[in-house]
């Protein structure tokens, strides 16, 4: 494969990734032309992902080295292609996880593309002209139209960021449950991290009861006053799950570290969902009682398509639903990665690549 093609001349500065030793360093690499089917995009305001570390270490061994990271992007379009009708320069947009796919198999035509078998990322993917993908740790940003989202007005650029992976990330799994609409529900949010106050706000916003499943009884407060979470069990306490047995209709787990399903199951009532977005590294403990005992299922979800990712933007502009940042400038995002690799962080970091002199209002 090639970093870059003989359509690569415009030069951009960013931020990249050379070794497995988790740290970036600037770095000047190549973009492509703006195409017919493409928009140039000033980068705004990128946010920082646990998958970022991830592919800075070389964790799953498929790096491909500079690895530029990046997809939670926000940013203005300062260039159309003559195919684009859906933009216009200015626009206030948003780049997640896709950057294409075939758009042609039965998941492309369905609007899922996520799941599409030739679908690739934003960043260390391979791009339909056979380049490396570099992503939002960068000044700007050239993508096809199909995989870019508008940013409704009234959303904070910074704030937006984390929404298109974190927040499109749990947004599915109650799409796919039909919990966005209807009678209200009992939900479970298994960890109170990144992921995990998201769907919380997710949660109270669609009407449903919501519960905060941690093994960190430090966390009631948080989840109850700042998020506005109806109950909390500590996943540690025995009495305390043995109290919420059967008591949910549906629960998403965020956690990331492994842990066992079986005592999890138990919390959710006769034909509940157990729906996982976290993705330890290692195999979970799925016992089979609780499955077969209870009628339970329990499935797994990974973002969302395009037309639901700007669904999903355009009902948090509607219902004023962003995720709680810390802002960091581009000199702070080795300690803003370390950080993050400490859960030192509430409860996402995003990167002010335009030194805050991009629109962030209204």
């Amino acid at each position: 494969m090639s970093q870059t093609t003989p359509n690569h001349t415009q030069k951009v500065f960013g931020w990249a990734g050379h070794d497995e030793s988790g740290k970036v360093t600037p770095f000047t690499f190549m973009r492509r032309e703006n195409g017919v089917d493409d928009v140039t995009i000033e980068v705004s305001y990128c946010g920082i992902c646990h998958t970022d570390i991830h592919y800075l270490k070389n964790d799953w061994g498929i790096t491909n080295y500079p690895v530029v990271p990046g997809h939670e992007i926000t940013g203005v379009i300062t260039k159309i292609g003559s195919n684009v009708n859906e933009f216009k320069v200015g626009d206030r947009v948003g780049v997640g996880c896709l950057a294409c796919s075939c758009l042609e198999c039965e998941y492309c035509q369905d609007s899922q593309e996520q799941y599409c078998e030739k679908h690739q990322f934003t960043y260390n993917g391979i791009f339909w002209d056979g380049s490396m993908t570099f992503g939002g740790y960068s000044k700007m940003l050239v993508a096809d139209r199909r995989f870019v989202v508008h940013i409704p007005e009234g959303l904070p650029m910074d704030a937006a960021a984390p929404l298109l992976c974190a927040g499109i990330t749990v947004f599915t799994p109650f799409k796919d449950s039909n919990l966005l609409k209807g009678p209200s529900k009992k939900i479970g949010v298994v960890g109170l991290g990144g992921l995990g106050h998201i769907a919380v706000k997710f949660g109270k916003g669609f009407g449903h009861h919501v519960t905060v499943i941690s093994t960190s009884p430090s966390k009631e407060a948080e989840a109850k006053v700042r998020l506005g979470a109806d109950d909390f069990i500590v996943s540690t306490d025995t009495k305390q799950m043995q109290a919420g047995k059967r008591s949910l209709d549906f629960i998403i787990d965020t956690v990331s570290a492994v842990h066992s399903l079986g005592p999890i199951l138990e919390l959710l009532k006769v034909n509940g969902t157990l729906s996982i977005v976290g993705a330890p590294d290692k195999p979970m403990g799925l016992p089979s009682f609780p499955l077969i005992f209870g009628k339970r299922s329990v499935r797994g979800s990974i973002i969302g398509g395009m037309k639901e990712t700007q669904e999903m933007m355009n009902y948090c502009a509607e219902k004023s639903i962003t995720c709680d940042i810390e802002v960091v400038k581009t000199d702070q995002i080795n300690d803003a990665l370390d950080r993050l690799s400490r859960n030192d962080v509430r409860y996402r970091f995003v990167i002010d690549i335009a030194g805050s002199k991009s629109c962030n209002g209204a």
